[in-house]
């Protein structure tokens, strides 16, 4: 299994905010902007207005779910940031993956459905 791409760099979110396109759901927001690696490298933000730390990791948690489990269905090339509501925690599965996919289809990050 290979090593997971993040993203670490204040500036690199900080771009990524800046010059990044972006689509909005109940539950996240998803920052995508095109990088030269020819693989995707991932950020996840979850703010303290969320609640304690242990509730914080748990929404971590399921956002690299959200992108671990969707991964193949993406196009490769992309710095992506996600960005936590406060919906996200107590968002069931089903609905949580949909908004994912709803706003990577948005940002044009689905690969085309192979017949």
């Amino acid at each position: 299994m290979n090593d997971r791409v993040t993203l670490k760099q204040n500036s690199d979110f900080r771009r990524l905010y800046a010059k990044g396109q972006s689509a909005v759901t109940p539950y996240l927001v998803l920052y995508v902007r095109r990088n030269r690696l020819g693989r995707n490298r991932t950020g996840y933000t979850v703010s303290a207005k969320l609640g304690k730390a242990v509730t914080r990791n748990r929404a971590r948690r399921r956002l690299r779910e959200l992108y671990r489990l969707n991964a193949p269905a993406l196009r490769e090339g992309w710095d992506l940031v996600v960005v936590a509501r406060s919906r996200c925690v107590t968002a069931p599965w089903p609905k949580l993956n949909a908004a994912f996919l709803k706003a990577c289809g948005e940002l044009g990050l689905l690969r085309e459905a192979q017949p």
